[in-house]
């Protein structure tokens, strides 16, 4: 007689099935486990840039080569595995990944888990990233949320939407990077702008139209937000590539730059807390946090703060963006950076584990544990 596998199948179908939950969420009746709404730009994006004709795509391997939810094939995330707001959501309980608004099973009752609008190229400004052809600007993105906002309404009734949205759901914005690298810092095409406007002018666009963003999702109802400053953009492969620096050297203006918008950032979180009732902007202070892992880098167990994993041209593979044709490191876990631009998922792990547990100096007023629990 023949052994029956049926149940084994049926165990096995299963746990495919769970594996694959990084795009296919479904939703049970405990609200408690909260939703995440991520907006921002290739740092945090899920695969929304899979979905429009743009030059910023990581769709292609060896991207997502250590990403188990899809058995290490590429998702669209800019790394290796897991992103920061995937290891955020996992900390804090939340049983699926934020599905990207504009995948095809982004409806229904997946949004109820959060959604993820973020995308590569992306900035707080709309020219930003103009480079790339196509992106999802911040602007956008906050329309785009406003949509799922109708949705959520359509699902549980206004009532049970607007509490939902307003006390079991995280808001995190991961965005500015590129308002530099690929605005103000661009060569050639941004020339004219930078004559005209100085960096405290940009600045202060820059964080005119965050302030106007943040405000437009407070009055769809979001209450708890998690804001990223600028990391140390000086010191990713691509800037010491094309500068010819040493290891251990950063580029200045780009970190100068950087310092100049998070100290004004914090102030306008800090009056974001005074002036908009029942909300709490957390800072999630990403430069220090970078830079701590890039000067003591041995003590965390990486062998390079400098040289991309995935990459090619110059010392430390920072020029060619990772593709199937790129070098790869066989230690991956040992490197900072997974790319020219881009965090690998060991260094993603340590950032997202101190802003969700860390002390005042890297996450305030409250940690992002604190932050669900509120």
């Amino acid at each position: 007689m023949a052994p029956n596998y049926s149940h084994l199948v049926a165990l096995l179908l299963l746990v495919v099935i769970s594996l694959s939950s990084f795009g296919n969420c479904q939703y049970d009746e405990d609200t408690k486990q909260g939703a995440s709404y991520i907006f921002g730009d290739s740092l945090v994006d899920a695969g929304n840039n899979n979905y429009i004709p743009t030059l910023s795509r990581a769709n292609i391997p060896p991207n997502g080569i250590d990403f188990r939810a899809s058995g290490g094939s590429p998702t669209g995330r800019y790394t290796n595995g897991r992103t920061i707001g995937d290891i955020i959501g996992e900390e804090l309980g939340q049983p699926y990944y934020a599905t990207p608004f504009l995948a095809p099973n982004c409806t229904g009752e997946a949004i109820l888990h959060g959604v993820n609008y973020a995308s590569g190229g992306g900035g707080i400004m709309n020219a930003t990233g103009r480079i790339f052809v196509n992106r999802l600007s911040m602007d956008i993105q906050v329309d785009y949320f406003n949509i799922t906002r109708k949705q959520i309404d359509k699902l549980l009734g206004p009532s049970k939407a607007k509490e939902r949205i307003s006390k079991n759901s995280i808001f995190s914005v991961t965005i500015g990077s590129n308002d530099f690298l690929n605005n103000y810092l661009l060569p050639v095409i941004s020339m004219g702008a930078r004559i005209t406007q100085s960096p405290d002018a940009f600045i202060d666009d820059l964080l005119n139209h965050l302030r106007g963003q943040l405000t437009r999702l407070y009055k769809l109802d979001a209450r708890k937000f998690v804001i990223g400053n600028v990391g140390p953009i000086g010191c990713i492969p691509y800037q010491k590539t094309i500068n010819q620096l040493t290891a251990d050297q950063c580029v200045a203006l780009p970190n100068k730059l950087a310092l100049q918008y998070n100290a004004r950032l914090k102030d306008l979180l800090a009056e974001l807390n005074d002036n908009l009732k029942g909300a709490t902007f957390v800072h999630a202070n990403v430069y220090d946090l970078v830079m701590e892992l890039l000067t003591n880098y041995k003590s965390y167990g990486f062998t390079t703060a400098s040289k991309s994993c995935c990459g090619n041209g110059g010392q430390f593979a920072g020029i060619i963006p990772c593709g199937p044709t790129s070098s790869l490191c066989s230690d991956r876990d040992k490197h900072v950076f997974w790319d020219p631009y881009h965090p690998s998922e060991a260094a993603n792990i340590l950032i997202a584990k101190q802003l969700v547990d860390g002390g005042p100096k890297y996450v305030s007023p409250v940690n992002l544990r604190e932050l669900r629990d509120l």
